[in-house]
Protein backbone atom coordinates (compact mmCIF):
# COMPACT_ATOMS: atom_id res chain seq x y z
CA UNK A 1 0.00 0.00 0.00
CA UNK A 2 1.55 3.66 -0.42
CA UNK A 3 0.96 6.89 1.00
CA UNK A 4 -0.50 9.41 -0.90
CA UNK A 5 1.60 12.89 -0.22
CA UNK A 6 -0.15 15.78 -1.05
CA UNK A 7 2.31 19.07 -1.91
CA UNK A 8 0.74 22.37 -2.85
CA UNK A 9 2.82 25.41 -3.21
CA UNK A 10 3.46 29.15 -3.41
CA UNK A 11 4.62 30.38 -6.10
CA UNK A 12 8.42 32.35 -7.27
CA UNK A 13 8.96 35.33 -8.99
CA UNK A 14 10.90 35.47 -12.23
CA UNK A 15 11.88 37.82 -14.82
CA UNK A 16 11.24 36.95 -18.72
CA UNK A 17 13.53 38.84 -20.75
CA UNK A 18 11.84 40.71 -23.97
CA UNK A 19 13.58 42.48 -26.62
CA UNK A 20 12.28 45.61 -29.09
CA UNK A 21 10.41 44.80 -32.43
CA UNK A 22 12.74 46.21 -35.32
CA UNK A 23 10.28 47.01 -37.88
CA UNK A 24 11.02 47.20 -41.33
CA UNK A 25 8.87 47.30 -44.73
CA UNK A 26 9.24 43.90 -45.21
CA UNK A 27 8.46 42.98 -42.56
CA UNK A 28 5.26 40.50 -42.39
CA UNK A 29 4.14 41.71 -39.09
CA UNK A 30 1.93 44.37 -39.36
CA UNK A 31 0.83 46.59 -36.77
CA UNK A 32 -1.90 49.58 -37.02
CA UNK A 33 -0.04 53.56 -36.38
CA UNK A 34 0.47 52.86 -32.53
CA UNK A 35 3.95 51.35 -31.86
CA UNK A 36 4.39 48.74 -29.30
CA UNK A 37 7.92 48.18 -27.16
CA UNK A 38 7.26 45.35 -24.98
CA UNK A 39 8.89 45.89 -21.61
CA UNK A 40 10.22 43.44 -18.94
CA UNK A 41 7.40 41.56 -18.56
CA UNK A 42 7.41 40.22 -14.64
CA UNK A 43 6.81 36.21 -14.97
CA UNK A 44 5.14 34.65 -12.22
CA UNK A 45 4.77 30.88 -12.55
CA UNK A 46 1.98 30.17 -10.89
CA UNK A 47 2.84 26.53 -9.00
CA UNK A 48 0.84 23.66 -9.86
CA UNK A 49 -1.37 21.55 -7.32
CA UNK A 50 1.16 18.20 -6.52
CA UNK A 51 0.38 14.97 -5.65
CA UNK A 52 3.43 12.53 -4.36
CA UNK A 53 2.69 8.88 -4.07
CA UNK A 54 5.84 6.86 -2.18
CA UNK A 55 6.26 3.63 -0.19
CA UNK A 56 4.62 3.40 3.15
CA UNK A 57 8.28 2.31 3.81
CA UNK A 58 10.34 5.32 2.83
CA UNK A 59 12.53 6.69 4.34
CA UNK A 60 11.48 9.91 4.16
CA UNK A 61 10.03 12.12 6.85
CA UNK A 62 6.70 14.57 7.26
CA UNK A 63 8.72 17.97 7.24
CA UNK A 64 5.38 19.53 8.34
CA UNK A 65 2.89 18.30 10.55
CA UNK A 66 -0.35 16.90 8.82
CA UNK A 67 -2.51 19.18 10.98
CA UNK A 68 -1.08 22.05 9.63
CA UNK A 69 -3.33 24.36 6.85
CA UNK A 70 -2.05 25.23 3.76
CA UNK A 71 -3.75 27.62 1.31
CA UNK A 72 -3.47 26.98 -2.45
CA UNK A 73 -3.43 29.29 -5.32
CA UNK A 74 -6.26 28.22 -7.69
CA UNK A 75 -7.30 29.87 -11.25
CA UNK A 76 -10.46 32.04 -12.06
CA UNK A 77 -12.29 28.69 -12.96
CA UNK A 78 -11.91 27.02 -9.41
CA UNK A 79 -12.30 28.88 -5.99
CA UNK A 80 -9.89 31.41 -5.48
CA UNK A 81 -8.26 29.44 -2.38
CA UNK A 82 -8.81 25.93 -1.24
CA UNK A 83 -8.50 24.56 2.41
CA UNK A 84 -6.75 21.47 3.19
CA UNK A 85 -7.73 20.91 6.75
CA UNK A 86 -7.42 17.38 8.93
CA UNK A 87 -10.55 16.00 7.61
CA UNK A 88 -8.67 15.98 4.36
CA UNK A 89 -5.48 14.43 5.80
CA UNK A 90 -4.60 11.11 7.16
CA UNK A 91 -1.69 9.42 9.08
CA UNK A 92 -0.28 9.19 5.67
CA UNK A 93 -0.30 12.70 4.43
CA UNK A 94 2.22 14.94 4.73
CA UNK A 95 3.78 18.68 3.24
CA UNK A 96 7.01 18.33 1.21
CA UNK A 97 8.99 21.24 0.45
CA UNK A 98 11.11 19.33 -2.36
CA UNK A 99 8.47 20.74 -4.70
CA UNK A 100 9.95 24.35 -4.10
CA UNK A 101 12.74 24.65 -6.39
CA UNK A 102 13.13 27.18 -9.30
CA UNK A 103 11.67 25.37 -12.55
CA UNK A 104 12.99 26.72 -15.78
CA UNK A 105 11.01 28.66 -18.27
CA UNK A 106 8.62 25.96 -20.04
CA UNK A 107 9.44 25.05 -23.63
CA UNK A 108 6.64 23.73 -25.91
CA UNK A 109 6.36 19.65 -25.08
CA UNK A 110 9.63 19.77 -22.55
CA UNK A 111 7.28 16.99 -20.75
CA UNK A 112 6.87 19.43 -17.62
CA UNK A 113 5.25 23.28 -18.00
CA UNK A 114 5.46 22.99 -21.62
CA UNK A 115 3.54 19.28 -21.70
CA UNK A 116 4.37 16.77 -24.27
CA UNK A 117 6.08 13.90 -23.49
CA UNK A 118 9.70 13.42 -22.65
CA UNK A 119 10.99 9.76 -21.94
CA UNK A 120 14.64 9.09 -20.64
CA UNK A 121 15.30 6.22 -22.40
CA UNK A 122 15.08 3.35 -19.91
CA UNK A 123 13.35 -0.32 -20.96
CA UNK A 124 10.27 0.60 -18.88
CA UNK A 125 9.27 4.43 -20.45
CA UNK A 126 6.77 3.20 -22.90
CA UNK A 127 5.38 1.09 -20.63
CA UNK A 128 4.84 3.72 -17.86
CA UNK A 129 3.19 6.08 -20.52
CA UNK A 130 0.67 3.15 -21.97
CA UNK A 131 -0.44 2.65 -18.23
CA UNK A 132 -1.08 6.42 -17.78
CA UNK A 133 -2.96 6.71 -20.67
CA UNK A 134 -5.45 3.59 -19.99
CA UNK A 135 -5.50 5.14 -16.85
CA UNK A 136 -6.66 8.40 -18.66
CA UNK A 137 -9.26 6.31 -20.31
CA UNK A 138 -10.49 5.39 -16.93
CA UNK A 139 -12.00 8.41 -16.28
CA UNK A 140 -14.63 8.47 -18.88
CA UNK A 141 -12.39 11.74 -21.28
CA UNK A 142 -12.68 13.63 -18.58
CA UNK A 143 -8.97 13.49 -17.51
CA UNK A 144 -6.00 14.03 -20.04
CA UNK A 145 -2.73 14.27 -19.75
CA UNK A 146 -1.25 17.43 -20.74
CA UNK A 147 2.72 16.25 -19.54
CA UNK A 148 4.56 13.05 -18.85
CA UNK A 149 8.24 12.47 -18.01
CA UNK A 150 9.91 9.76 -16.79
CA UNK A 151 13.64 10.45 -15.36
CA UNK A 152 16.45 7.84 -15.27
CA UNK A 153 15.49 7.75 -11.06
CA UNK A 154 12.88 5.81 -11.35
CA UNK A 155 11.15 8.80 -11.36
CA UNK A 156 7.07 9.64 -13.16
CA UNK A 157 5.96 13.08 -13.39
CA UNK A 158 2.44 13.54 -15.39
CA UNK A 159 0.81 16.92 -15.44
CA UNK A 160 -2.86 15.99 -15.75
CA UNK A 161 -5.37 18.68 -16.99
CA UNK A 162 -9.76 18.53 -16.93
CA UNK A 163 -11.07 19.03 -20.25
CA UNK A 164 -14.66 19.78 -19.27
CA UNK A 165 -13.95 22.94 -17.87
CA UNK A 166 -12.55 26.13 -19.61
CA UNK A 167 -9.35 26.51 -17.60
CA UNK A 168 -8.30 23.30 -18.04
CA UNK A 169 -7.27 22.88 -14.48
CA UNK A 170 -8.00 19.85 -12.40
CA UNK A 171 -9.06 20.11 -8.59
CA UNK A 172 -6.75 18.35 -5.86
CA UNK A 173 -10.02 15.72 -5.88
CA UNK A 174 -8.93 14.62 -9.56
CA UNK A 175 -5.08 14.90 -8.94
CA UNK A 176 -5.88 12.76 -5.92
CA UNK A 177 -8.07 10.09 -7.63
CA UNK A 178 -5.98 9.99 -10.80
CA UNK A 179 -2.62 9.17 -8.36
CA UNK A 180 -4.53 6.49 -6.43
CA UNK A 181 -5.80 4.85 -9.63
CA UNK A 182 -2.14 5.22 -11.24
CA UNK A 183 -0.16 3.85 -8.32
CA UNK A 184 -2.63 1.01 -8.22
CA UNK A 185 -1.99 0.09 -11.60
CA UNK A 186 2.36 1.17 -11.45
CA UNK A 187 1.88 -1.90 -8.28
CA UNK A 188 0.44 -3.88 -10.25
CA UNK A 189 3.31 -4.11 -12.91
CA UNK A 190 6.30 -3.83 -10.54
CA UNK A 191 4.95 -7.39 -9.56
CA UNK A 192 4.63 -8.27 -12.76
CA UNK A 193 8.16 -6.74 -13.48
CA UNK A 194 7.15 -4.66 -16.67
CA UNK A 195 8.40 -1.54 -14.34
CA UNK A 196 11.31 -1.73 -11.83
CA UNK A 197 10.52 -1.61 -7.92
CA UNK A 198 10.08 1.46 -6.49
CA UNK A 199 8.99 4.16 -8.74
CA UNK A 200 8.59 7.36 -7.56
CA UNK A 201 5.14 9.06 -8.80
CA UNK A 202 4.26 12.81 -8.93
CA UNK A 203 1.04 13.80 -10.18
CA UNK A 204 0.12 17.77 -10.66
CA UNK A 205 -1.92 20.42 -12.53
CA UNK A 206 -0.68 21.95 -15.96
CA UNK A 207 -0.30 25.42 -13.89
CA UNK A 208 -2.37 28.83 -13.65
CA UNK A 209 0.40 29.91 -16.62
CA UNK A 210 -0.10 27.06 -18.78
CA UNK A 211 1.64 26.50 -21.87
CA UNK A 212 -1.10 27.08 -24.80
CA UNK A 213 -0.13 24.68 -27.28
CA UNK A 214 -0.40 25.95 -31.20
CA UNK A 215 -2.66 25.64 -32.89
CA UNK A 216 -4.64 23.12 -31.33
CA UNK A 217 -5.45 25.48 -27.82
CA UNK A 218 -5.91 28.63 -29.56
CA UNK A 219 -9.43 28.49 -29.47
CA UNK A 220 -10.02 26.96 -26.24
CA UNK A 221 -7.79 29.76 -24.47
CA UNK A 222 -8.74 32.65 -26.99
CA UNK A 223 -10.50 34.92 -24.32
CA UNK A 224 -7.40 34.72 -22.12
CA UNK A 225 -5.03 37.33 -21.28
CA UNK A 226 -1.50 35.61 -23.14
CA UNK A 227 1.94 35.98 -22.96
CA UNK A 228 3.19 35.45 -26.56
CA UNK A 229 6.78 34.79 -27.46
CA UNK A 230 7.81 35.25 -31.08
CA UNK A 231 10.40 35.68 -33.80
CA UNK A 232 10.01 39.04 -35.70
CA UNK A 233 11.14 38.92 -39.80
CA UNK A 234 14.87 39.47 -40.40
CA UNK A 235 15.87 43.11 -39.98
CA UNK A 236 18.18 44.46 -42.98
CA UNK A 237 21.32 43.21 -40.53
CA UNK A 238 20.20 39.84 -40.79
CA UNK A 239 18.93 39.23 -37.52
CA UNK A 240 15.36 37.93 -36.56
CA UNK A 241 15.00 38.94 -33.32
CA UNK A 242 12.79 37.48 -30.33
CA UNK A 243 10.07 39.78 -29.14
CA UNK A 244 7.23 39.08 -26.24
CA UNK A 245 4.65 40.92 -25.20
CA UNK A 246 0.86 40.16 -23.03
CA UNK A 247 -1.66 39.90 -25.76
CA UNK A 248 -5.42 38.81 -26.58
CA UNK A 249 -6.39 36.74 -29.69
CA UNK A 250 -8.27 39.04 -31.96
CA UNK A 251 -8.28 35.63 -34.88
CA UNK A 252 -6.37 33.33 -36.36
CA UNK A 253 -6.62 31.20 -39.61
CA UNK A 254 -5.69 27.94 -39.83
CA UNK A 255 -5.90 28.00 -43.56
CA UNK A 256 -3.10 30.59 -43.73
CA UNK A 257 -1.55 30.38 -40.28
CA UNK A 258 -1.87 33.62 -39.52
CA UNK A 259 -2.54 35.33 -35.86
CA UNK A 260 -3.94 38.72 -34.99
CA UNK A 261 -3.32 40.23 -31.97
CA UNK A 262 -4.26 42.91 -29.85
CA UNK A 263 -2.76 44.34 -26.30
CA UNK A 264 -4.26 42.72 -22.92
CA UNK A 265 -5.79 44.99 -20.84
CA UNK A 266 -3.24 43.95 -17.68
CA UNK A 267 -0.74 46.67 -15.75
CA UNK A 268 2.01 45.92 -17.89
CA UNK A 269 0.55 47.34 -20.87
CA UNK A 270 -1.90 49.79 -19.26
CA UNK A 271 1.43 51.43 -17.55
CA UNK A 272 3.06 52.63 -21.01
CA UNK A 273 0.24 55.24 -20.72
CA UNK A 274 1.03 56.60 -17.37
CA UNK A 275 0.31 54.67 -13.70
CA UNK A 276 -3.05 54.59 -12.95
CA UNK A 277 -4.37 55.33 -16.43
CA UNK A 278 -6.44 52.80 -18.83
CA UNK A 279 -5.50 51.89 -22.24
CA UNK A 280 -5.55 54.47 -24.25
CA UNK A 281 -7.32 54.65 -27.68
CA UNK A 282 -4.54 53.80 -29.63
CA UNK A 283 -3.39 51.19 -27.59
CA UNK A 284 -6.79 49.35 -27.76
CA UNK A 285 -6.69 49.83 -31.77
CA UNK A 286 -2.87 48.36 -31.89
CA UNK A 287 -2.61 44.78 -34.03
CA UNK A 288 -0.35 42.84 -34.77
CA UNK A 289 -0.19 40.00 -37.71
CA UNK A 290 2.41 37.01 -36.85
CA UNK A 291 2.99 33.72 -38.51
CA UNK A 292 1.70 30.79 -36.29
CA UNK A 293 5.47 29.23 -37.36
CA UNK A 294 6.63 32.51 -35.85
CA UNK A 295 5.36 31.68 -32.36
CA UNK A 296 8.18 30.43 -29.92
CA UNK A 297 5.84 30.58 -26.62
CA UNK A 298 2.25 31.27 -25.90
CA UNK A 299 1.18 30.63 -22.30
CA UNK A 300 -1.82 32.07 -20.06
CA UNK A 301 -0.65 35.26 -18.17
CA UNK A 302 -1.78 36.19 -14.70
CA UNK A 303 -1.80 39.88 -13.73
CA UNK A 304 -0.28 39.11 -10.43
Amino acid sequence: MKAITLNCHAHHCARLRSAVPIISPAMRFITSSFPFYPSPLRNIPQRPLVAFAKKKNSNSEPVLSPSITEEVYMDDDLEDDILLDDELLDDDTYFDDEYFEEEAEPSVGDGAGGGGISLAGTEWDKKAFKIAEEVCLSFDGELDIYAFRTQLNATIKVRIERLTNKSGSPDMTDIEAFTTAYRMRLDEAEATGDIPQNISLEVSSPGVERVVRVPQDLERFKDRNLYVKYVAEATDSGSSPEVDGVFRLISFDIETRCCTWGLADVRVNREKSGKGRPLSKKQKEWRLNTPLDSLRLVRLFSDM
